[in-house]
């Protein structure tokens, strides 16, 4: 099983057709903090709706298509992050991720992106990684901005959410951007 440990308090792990409780219970309880964002949480009704996503991220991880990862904060599961759509010839992919409402503000997310990022470009080989995030969506924006992401510019009624379009702003980062800020950091 895939994990990728971030530091002595976070995880990342490959989920398996076991946590599909867990993850359940996770959006069950944060439905109306997850919903304002996630186009899909309203879709996740049961724990089965679950059981048949997951085999196919699984499917995907075989495929070297996509991670779809858990997010253990000192054991527990507190969110989720992926690489998404990667595209091996141009060497590109999408980072995704969400937490729940307790666990904000710890630097959760931040860690584990950086985590993520180091694993695309030195050990998959990625050249470019963008994160998508809504633009009225503070907290999430903050993540690509805080690491030095580029912002490349606004998708116009770039995603459905909750019956309305709404605009997605569009950052990148690319392996030798990130490469130079760690060598500029040692």
């Amino acid at each position: 099983m895939f994990t990728l440990k971030v530091d002595h308090e976070i995880e990342l792990l490959l989920l398996q057709r076991h946590h599909a409780m867990k993850m359940f219970q996770l959006v069950e309880d944060n439905r109306a903090h997850l919903r304002e964002w996630l186009p899909w949480v309203d879709n996740m009704r049961t724990p089965y709706d679950f059981e048949n996503l997951i085999p196919i991220w699984l499917n995907q991880f075989a495929e070297n298509s996509a991670y779809n990862l858990g997010i253990l904060y000192r054991g527990e599961l507190v969110g989720a992050i992926g690489i998404h759509q990667i595209d091996w010839y141009n060497k590109i992919a999408s980072v995704g991720y969400y937490l729940t409402k307790d666990a904000e503000g710890k630097g959760i997310i931040s860690r584990s992106v950086k985590a993520l990022l180091n694993y695309a470009y030195f050990e998959l080989g990625l050249n470019r990684i963008e994160i998508r995030c809504g633009v009225k969506n503070k907290k999430s924006r903050a993540i690509p901005e805080r690491l030095a992401f580029i912002r490349e510019g606004t998708i116009r009624d770039g995603e459905l959410l909750n019956g309305y379009y709404h605009d997605i702003i569009i950052y990148s980062m690319l392996a030798r951007e990130w490469n130079g800020m760690h060598r500029a950091i040692k």
